[in-house]
């Protein structure tokens, strides 16, 4: 399969690169956003380039599929999944791989649907994908921006097919941009018009990095340029940020700032808040730091925000 083919079952991409040597980049951001990025914060553009939230995604009847790939940049030590209708039947973990190499994974007999996740914290070049049969795209809903920090870019659970995104996303089936990044806040200067990318829906997860904040400026502004790039009829939700229990002297604070995201963000009437609070127990056996939901904890999160978009009709 060449890497034009490639791109047809490539999912979480807004724009690619190939290199001389053939491998394909896929990139969530403009190449404006990641130039802001670049002179911001060296954290934020190392992982604003990521594979976050980025699959391969097919209907086929071949019984193998195989790719070469390619490290750039590492973060965390997650995975690679492969998953056939609907569950996950291989696992590879980033810290027993080389740098380079090539995957192959042997296919069930018949038609089925696959999906193979690709590492969220990190970033990764893929060429030479092959299929031993023919494929046809799978078939998607509807076109949802994801902006958030690094709970929505996948730290957590250590593995890329259970972040929150995933486990909510193989439910909805939505045809997502995800640009969470670790250590990311409510920041309006990254929102610019992306050029021909028009989501039909926009989710917002972002502030438990900043509940320290003496003011609720940035949020206000961050709404305020969503709103004025997007429009105030596309739907955005906005998730509240989730428990935290690193830091119990400052509990309330963090409390009092969860609040205030929550009236902010609820006085547009494009936007639909859903309270974070109830969607990770309060227990640190959900985290992976008392910050980061584990396994446990993204499965609770993406469940219960599927529960949430659902009941309101979102």
């Amino acid at each position: 399969m060449t890497n034009e083919e490639l791109k047809k079952y490539y999912r979480g991409a807004y724009s690619f690169v190939e290199t001389e040597d053939g491998w394909l980049q896929a990139f969530q951001y403009t190449k404006e956003q990641m130039e802001y990025f670049k002179n911001a914060f060296d954290f934020w553009y190392d992982r604003c380039m990521a594979t976050t939230a980025k699959t391969i995604e097919m209907v086929t009847e071949a019984t193998e599929i195989s790719f070469e790939y390619k490290f750039i940049w590492t973060g965390s030590q997650d995975s690679f999944e492969l998953m056939t209708d609907g569950q996950i039947t291989e696992i590879l973990y980033v810290k027993d791989l080389p740098e380079e190499g090539r995957i192959a994974w042997k296919l069930p007999e018949g038609r089925k649907q696959v999906v193979v996740y690709l590492p969220a914290d990190a970033t990764v070049v893929v060429r030479n994908f092959t299929c031993n049969a023919g494929a046809e795209q799978a078939a998607k809903n509807e076109k949802v921006l994801w902006l958030g920090d690094s709970i929505t870019q996948g730290y957590g659970p250590l593995r890329s097919g259970q972040t929150y995104v995933s486990v909510a996303n193989r439910i909805l089936n939505y045809d997502i941009i995800n640009q969470g990044i670790g250590g990311y806040i409510y920041d309006r200067k990254s929102l610019m018009k992306m050029e021909g990318y028009d989501p039909d829906k926009i989710i917002v997860a972002l502030g438990t990095n900043q509940f320290w904040s003496e003011t609720m400026k940035d949020v206000e502004e961050f709404y305020e340029t969503l709103i004025g790039i997007y429009g105030n009829e596309i739907p955005i939700l906005c998730i509240s940020p989730i428990w935290r229990g690193d830091q119990p002297d400052k509990f309330d604070i963090f409390e009092r700032f969860c609040e205030n995201i929550k009236k902010i963000a609820g006085s547009y009437p494009n936007v639909t808040v859903v309270d974070g609070f109830k969607l990770v127990p309060h227990l640190s056996e959900y985290y992976h730091d008392n910050l980061h939901p584990n396994c446990l904890g993204t499965e609770n999160y993406g469940r219960n925000l599927v529960d949430a978009i659902r009941r309101l009709n979102w």
